[in-house]
């Protein structure tokens, strides 16, 4: 599959973006991984339930799958197509931080696959308030893998020059854009009863 690099596209050009994102979603349905903007850090991204992208998303990063991977979505249906949201408060809460950065760990359905999970019967997940990504998502119709972009153990990308340069000739797409202006990756929260499990 040719690579596509797309130009650097200001976030207020709308319809530059669409086009980029266009492309993006063809590649994430044609077995694809991308790399695109998020909140703080470019991320690498695939569709959930493409065994064979999440593979070559694993072997790019070198991560285990039993870490799981964190999903983004653009809206609360497409949370509930992978999980659970809590009752109450705990509900609240969770729908009150979205969109943004905070990402939560939610009860996952029977059907997620366990690279997702890492084997555990919770997913992460969040409603991601960055225009690319939450575009990226409109478009694919589904909530789509977000990990950030690196090698394990080794610090996020933020720069599209060194992301190129590190990871560019594995990838399928490459998204460029500003970032959100976040500082670091975005917190995760243990819907179960708000407990950190990772700060900003």
């Amino acid at each position: 599959m040719p690579k596509i690099l797309a130009k650097a596209t200001p976030l207020s050009d709308v319809a530059a973006s669409n086009v980029h994102v266009a492309r993006a979603v063809r590649t994430l349905y044609n077995g694809g991984v991308i790399a695109y903007p998020t909140e703080a850090v470019f991320g690498l991204g695939c569709l959930p339930n493409a065994e064979f992208a999440i593979e070559k998303l694993l072997a790019i990063k070198r991560r285990n799958w039993r870490k799981g991977l964190l999903l983004i979505a653009s809206s609360l249906h497409q949370v509930r197509a992978y999980a659970e949201l809590p009752d109450g408060m705990m509900g609240d809460e969770v729908r009150a931080s979205w969109p943004g950065p905070v990402t939560w760990l939610l009860q996952a359905h029977e059907d997620v696959p366990d690279w997702i999970t890492g084997g555990r019967n919770t997913v992460a997940i969040r409603i991601t308030q960055h225009p690319v990504a939450r575009a990226l998502c409109i478009r694919a119709g589904t909530a789509v893998v977000s990990t950030s972009a690196n090698i394990s153990n080794r610090r996020p990308i933020t720069n599209q020059w060194v992301l190129r340069k590190q990871l560019g000739a594995d990838l399928d797409f490459i998204i460029n854009g500003p970032l959100g202006g976040q500082r670091n990756p975005t917190v995760i929260r243990d819907a179960s009863n708000g407990r950190l499990i990772r700060a900003d």
